[in-house]
C-alpha cells in the first residue's frame, strides 16, 4: 500500500468522526447515548461504537490529531494489519472497559490512540529493526506524555487509556510475535 492511499484512508476514519460529531451536536449530543456503559446490555454496543464519540470539538480534536499521526505510522504495514490492529484494540480495549471501567458513559477515540501508541512501541520491541526502533523514538519523543493519560482524572476514562495500551501490546504480540521451537530456542 502507498503511503498516500494509506493515510487516505485514516482521513477517511477521521472524517468520519467529524460527521459523526456534527450530527451528535445536531441531535443535541443524542448519539451520546451509543457510548460504552460497563456492565450493562445496552453499553454492550458502545464496544464497537464508542471510539467513533465524542464530548466536543475540543475532545474530537485532541484525539484526531494523534490518531491520524499514529494511524498513519501503522498503516504504512498495510490495510489489512492497520485493521487487525484496530480490531484487536477497539474490541479488547472496549470489552476490558466494559467489564472493569466506571459507572459511567465512556466515549471518544483515546483508547484506540493510546492502543496505537503502545503497538508502535511494542513493534520494535517484537520486530527489531532499524525502521521500528526510529518510528518508536518518535513515537516516545512526540507522545511519550500519553503516560500521563493513566492517572485518573475527573472526566476522563483512564480505564480506555489503560486498557486501550494492554490491547495494543498484545495485538503487537499477537500479530508480530514469531513462535519460536523450544528445540531452536537458546538457552
Amino acid at each position: 500500500m502507498d503511503a498516500l492511499k494509506g493515510f487516505k484512508t485514516i482521513a477517511g476514519v477521521a472524517l468520519f468522526m467529524v460527521a459523526l460529531q456534527l450530527l451528535n451536536v445536531a441531535t443535541g449530543y443524542s448519539l451520546i447515548a451509543f457510548g460504552l456503559v460497563p456492565r450493562t446490555w445496552q453499553g454492550l454496543v458502545g464496544i464497537i461504537t464508542s471510539p467513533f464519540l465524542h464530548g466536543s470539538f475540543a475532545h474530537l480534536s485532541t484525539n484526531l490529531i494523534a490518531f491520524l499521526i499514529l494511524g498513519t505510522l501503522v498503516i504504512v504495514e498495510g490495510l489489512s494489519r492497520f485493521m487487525a490492529v484496530s480490531a484487536i484494540i477497539i474490541l479488547l480495549g472496549g470489552s476490558l472497559v466494559w467489564l472493569f471501567g466506571f459507572a459511567g458513559v465512556h466515549i471518544g477515540a483515546s483508547g484506540w490512540v493510546f492502543g496505537l501508541w503502545a503497538y508502535l512501541l511494542s513493534r520494535a520491541w517484537f520486530q527489531r529493526s532499524w525502521s521500528n526502533l526510529i518510528t518508536a523514538s518518535v513515537v516516545v519523543l512526540l507522545y511519550g506524555g500519553l503516560i500521563f493519560g493513566f492517572l485518573p482524572r475527573q472526566g476522563m476514562s483512564f480505564e480506555g487509556h489503560i486498557f486501550g495500551a494492554i490491547a495494543g501490546f498484545i495485538a503487537a504480540k499477537v500479530l508480530l510475535s514469531t513462535p519460536r521451537s523450544r528445540f531452536n530456542a537458546t538457552r
